[in-house]
């Protein structure tokens, strides 16, 4: 069983990158960008004050050794399908997912190889209300770092089910194409999310070492898109005290409440490491349009590492 630890004496913020929050049997686990190893999980029963790191691993969830890549390893995510957990990870500029018994890892690929055989980062997964399986990835492409989707099945392969993507369905979902996004063509860290009959993708733009990086969402009627981007975007930007927000995710609370956790820029004048930040969100109606935005509301927690 993993003992928590943590070299820190006193309390500090969260320091990852590519946060990502997993709610199980009433235990908070957050995974993130941060060791130049692996990947970390830290837990929580509050979603405020959390210890780690808890990983099975030397304190990783997730070990370089265990996987294919050597380096950058960003952006992990982790879903659980059946009996297993699934931690969806980029390394070497590469997407890959990796299976554990445990949230705690330690995350394996029987065999080690990349989901896509060309260069393409923050894959996610979202499960339809169908239980049809969507991956969504940065795709490296000549006009800049788009958000792509394919369909994705499960296939049994050695001691796991094992995602495969069906490559003849990838297409592209969105790049830049709005004022706001004016850093490089960076359309990033794509996520996706139903409310009625309405999809959201929720994404990041301008490049994540600038201070205007920024989430804003796209909406569609389906899961493939096509998808057409809110004309107020960005949704978060520059709010309040904080610079370069972005690379979310959501999740649902132990109080049934939706939020989006989130990193920023450590101050205005550095970058790293970045910290991480949880804000509640809500759907609202435009009028009486039938149409939802999205809302990041303001009250902010600020997830503290304390053993």
């Amino acid at each position: 069983m993993s003992v928590c630890a943590s070299p820190e004496q006193t309390p500090r913020n969260v320091l990852f990158g590519d946060p990502f929050v997993l709610v199980e049997n009433g235990t908070y686990y957050m995974y993130g960008t941060s060791h130049k190893d692996g990947i970390e999980v830290y837990r929580s029963k509050d979603m405020i004050t959390w210890k780690g790191p808890c990983g099975e691993r030397g304190g990783l969830a997730l070990h370089k050794d265990d996987v294919w890549g050597e380096k950058w390893f960003w952006a992990p995510e982790v879903f659980k399908l059946g009996n297993k957990f699934y931690m969806f990870f980029s390394a070497d500029e590469r997407s890959l997912v990796a299976v554990s018994d445990s949230p705690l890892g330690p995350f394996t690929q029987t065999v080690q190889k990349p989901l896509l055989d060309f260069k393409a980062i923050d894959g996610s997964l979202f499960i339809d209300t169908d239980g049809k399986k969507y991956y969504y990835f940065v795709n490296f492409t000549p006009s800049g770092m788009q958000s792509w989707v394919a369909e994705l099945n499960v296939e049994t392969h050695g001691r796991a089910s094992l995602p495969v993507i069906k490559q003849e369905t990838m297409r592209k979902c969105i790049g830049q194409s709005q004022a706001w996004e004016m850093d490089q063509s960076v359309n990033e860290g794509p996520c996706v999310l139903k409310y009625k009959d309405t999809y959201f993708l929720v994404y990041s733009a301008n490049a994540y070492f600038n201070q205007n990086y920024g989430l804003g969402f796209a909406t569609a009627k389906s899961p493939m898109g096509p998808w057409t981007k809110y004309d107020k975007n960005p949704i978060l930007q520059k709010p309040v005290d904080l610079v370069g927000v972005g690379h979310c995710q959501f999740f649902t609370g132990l109080d049934n409440k939706l939020y989006i956790v989130y990193h920023a820029h450590n101050s205005k004048a550095s970058i790293h490491p970045r910290e991480v930040y949880i804000n509640p969100v809500r759907f609202t109606e435009i009028g009486n349009s039938g149409k939802y935005i999205i809302e990041v509301l303001p009250e902010r927690i600020t997830p503290v590492l304390k053993q």
